[in-house]
This record gives structure tokens, C-alpha cells and sequence, in this order.
């Protein structure tokens, strides 16, 4: 029995002093350079705000900061490598709507509640756009249309139980419209076959489709944001046509869940800076991106209501395992 107690003891001895380690290295932190994990490939949206990012946090942090690109599984690679990293502050990762969207799938290790939210960098609402010869010029008529013709209004999206399909998908639950969801590989090319009248419309957001509207070539019907969007100040929300609805990507940084709160104050102060550097709210502004940030508690409810809208959507979907 005393060979019992000097075991526990010592096993006891052994995690308080891992313990106090862990919260001597967390209050100097940071003390080398910080990996941020992006889970999409480089030169799309979220690695873009991901690198403004860090080449922005420099000012706010002693070290500095890399970005690495984790693909695969619709983000689900990258996020389950950022969900698994030591809960130490260095390797970060930039968390995206999908992490409220994967695990319903069971396509996903993870659940939200797998990561402890530090900041929202930047958001876009769905939009439904239209090629600028199209019958609809308003969204009353699109929604008119689909309506009488179940399945004739053909929308795409960036790939089926992705963001903007779902959108779509919400749209058409909210309203008892009727459409026909088109995937492609990415926004990109939904927004191609949107110019080449292949398709009637799509429901990306306005930042896929600003140069097209700004070239005479597409116009956008409504955005499905809480407000109106700064770029087209004239283009309604549903929800100013009754439509109780807003479907938005978001962009921001998360860390494991275990991370010390040391850390995790000392980014959310860091990011809070790096938000309001200049340099970064231009680099956003260039690339047609929104800066919408919001604080880690306030982010941690955002991602919680995404988690219970996308779970319920996705179960009267059918797509929910």
C-alpha cells in the first residue's frame, strides 16, 4: 500500500510539474516563431486573408509568423491538424465556416467545440447574381420564377454541402422556391458558367463576383447578409424581403481547445491590433474582401449559432450523418 501512495505521489508530483511548466512557458509566450495552418490551398481567399494576416501581426508579436497550407477534404485535413496540435500557441490555424459544417457530414474528427476561437477576420454573405441579360432584374422575379417552375431556375454553387450550396439550399427552405443546384470545382468556375449563360444564377459571395458587376457583365439580386453590403450599397438583403435568412463565409483564428489562457489572451490582443493595422484593412480592401472582426467570445458565439443552423439544415437535407 505505501508503494501505492509513493507511486501516486509521484505520478501526481509529475503532472503538477508539467502543469506549472506548461504555465511558466505559456506567460513568456511567445518565445519562438508561430505556424499558422491554413486548410485550403495557397492563392484562394482564406490563404490570402491568412498571409495579410501574418505579414501584418509583426508589429504585434515578438516572433514571427509562417503559414503553411494543410488541403484536402474540403478543409477537413488542415482543421483536424489544427484541432490536434499542442495546445501551446504555435501551431495556430485559421478556422473557417466549415468547421461548423464538416462534422454534420461525418467527414470530420472534429467538432466545433474542438477549438477555442481568438478572433474573426473577415466574413461574406451569400449573394444571388444573375447575368446581366437574364429576365430577372429583380429578386422578386427570381424568386417568382423558381416558384412556378420547380427545378427550371438552375443556381451553382462551389461543390455539393459546400457554403454556397447550402445557401442555396437555405433559400430554397426558407422560401419554398424550387431550384436546381448545380456544383462546380470552386466559385470560380460556377461564376464562368454564370457568364457563358450556362447557368441562371449564383449564390457565391459578392467578392467572387465584384469585377464581373463592375464590367456591365452580371448583376447582384440580393445578398443574404445581416445588412447591406458596403460594396453595393443598392443591392437589398432578403431579410428586407421578408426572408428571415443570412448565410455568411467566415474567416479567423481558432487554436486547439486546451490552449493555456495565457496564450490565447495574448493573440486575441494581438489580433485585435493586427485588425486595426492600416496595412491590413487595405490588403482586404484590394482583394474585394470584407473586415469583419470580432472578438474571441463574440466569434465563439457566431460559430455556435452556424453549428446549430448548419446541423438542422443539413439534417432536412438529408446530408447529415
Amino acid at each position: 500500500m505505501k508503494g501505492y501512495r509513493f507511486l501516486t505521489g509521484a505520478v501526481v508530483g509529475a503532472l503538477t510539474s508539467a502543469t506549472m511548466m506548461v504555465a511558466a512557458q505559456a506567460a513568456g509566450y511567445p518565445t519562438k516563431p508561430i505556424e499558422l495552418t491554413v486548410p485550403y490551398a495557397a492563392g484562394g481567399g482564406t490563404d490570402l486573408v491568412a498571409r495579410a494576416y501574418a505579414d501584418a501581426a509583426k508589429k504585434h508579436l515578438p516572433q514571427s509568423m509562417g503559414v503553411v497550407n494543410k488541403t484536402g477534404g474540403a478543409g477537413a485535413v488542415g482543421l483536424t491538424e489544427i484541432m490536434a496540435a499542442r495546445a501551446d500557441g504555435y501551431r495556430i490555424g485559421m478556422g473557417t465556416v466549415e468547421l461548423t459544417m464538416l462534422p454534420h457530414m461525418g467527414i470530420a474528427r472534429f467538432t466545433a467545440d474542438d477549438f477555442t476561437p481568438i478572433a474573426r477576420l473577415n466574413a461574406e454573405p451569400s449573394a444571388i447574381t444573375v447575368n446581366v441579360d437574364s429576365p430577372f432584374k429583380t429578386f422578386e422575379d427570381f424568386l417568382a420564377n423558381a416558384k412556378a417552375n420547380p427545378g427550371k431556375v438552375r443556381i451553382g454553387n462551389s461543390g455539393t454541402g459546400a457554403i454556397w450550396h447550402l445557401a442555396a439550399a437555405a433559400l430554397q427552405e426558407k422560401t419554398g422556391a424550387s431550384f436546381s443546384h448545380i456544383p462546380y470545382d470552386g466559385a470560380n468556375p460556377a461564376v464562368t458558367a454564370l457568364l457563358g449563360n450556362h447557368i441562371e444564377a449564383v449564390s457565391v459571395s459578392p467578392a467572387e463576383v465584384v469585377n464581373h458587376v463592375a464590367a456591365g457583365k452580371l448583376r447582384i439580386l440580393a445578398v443574404m447578409g445581416d445588412e447591406r453590403s458596403a460594396a453595393f450599397p443598392e443591392v437589398p438583403t432578403v431579410k428586407e424581403k421578408g426572408i428571415d435568412l443570412s448565410v455568411y463565409t467566415w474567416r479567423g483564428i481558432v487554436v486547439p481547445k486546451k490552449t493555456p489562457q495565457a496564450v490565447v489572451e495574448t493573440l486575441r490582443e494581438a489580433s485585435k491590433a493586427t485588425a486595426n493595422e492600416p496595412a491590413f484593412k487595405e490588403t482586404l480592401t484590394k482583394m474585394n474582401l470584407t473586415l469583419a472582426y470580432a472578438d474571441g467570445p463574440e466569434f465563439g458565439e457566431m460559430i455556435k449559432k452556424d453549428n446549430a443552423f448548419f446541423k438542422d439544415l443539413m439534417t432536412k437535407l438529408g446530408m447529415a450523418k
